[in-house]
């Protein structure tokens, strides 16, 4: 990967990065140690501008950045001690049959064998909700189960599948 370095007289330097293709980001870095992040699509095309950092979070995203001992994992290759069990994030759309209903009431863990382990409420964590808990368009249910579970989790909060009163079982 070559990496272009340019000083820029009063301001500090500019330097250009791959960043797939064509693309490729520039970054200003100014003497007060300010960075100003463009985008490049092409190499006649002109910058965008994308954000500015000040030093202290420049350092931050530097370090998530490089991430030098993060390796990516294959989830169907990895043993974990919740067994089979994984953690998935379902978002309750505002159409969603479970929109108002009480965590109970819902039948998630009857219905899908999940287990709701929080719900993100805006910015607010509802650790370990009760059954009482009333789940609202947008929460995001945190739930742990198996990729099967999981997946009738998502069929119920999207569809409602599962929750009829008509005595049928539901797979």
């Amino acid at each position: 990967m070559v990496i272009h370095e340019v000083d820029v007289p009063g301001v500090g330097k500019q330097y250009e990065v791959p960043a797939g293709g064509e693309t490729r980001f520039v970054v200003i870095v100014h003497h007060d140690g300010r960075r100003e992040v463009y985008r490049r699509e092409g190499p006649d095309a002109d910058a965008e501008k994308l954000f500015d950092l000040d030093a202290a979070a420049a350092r931050e995203a530097a370090s998530v950045l490089q991430a030098a001992d993060f390796q990516p994992l294959d989830l169907d290759d990895v043993d974990v001690p919740l067994g089979d069990a994984i953690m998935e994030w379902v978002e309750v759309p505002a159409d969603s049959p479970v929109a108002g209903e009480t965590l109970s009431d819902a039948g998630i863990r009857a219905e899908t064998g999940a287990t709701v382990a929080a719900v993100q409420r805006g910015a607010e964590t509802l650790a370990n909700p009760g059954a009482d808990t009333v789940l609202e368009p947008g929460d995001i249910l945190v739930a742990i189960g198996s990729r099967d579970e999981q997946k009738a989790l998502q069929s119920l909060v999207a569809a409602g599948e599962g929750g009829s009163d008509d005595g049928s079982e539901t797979a």
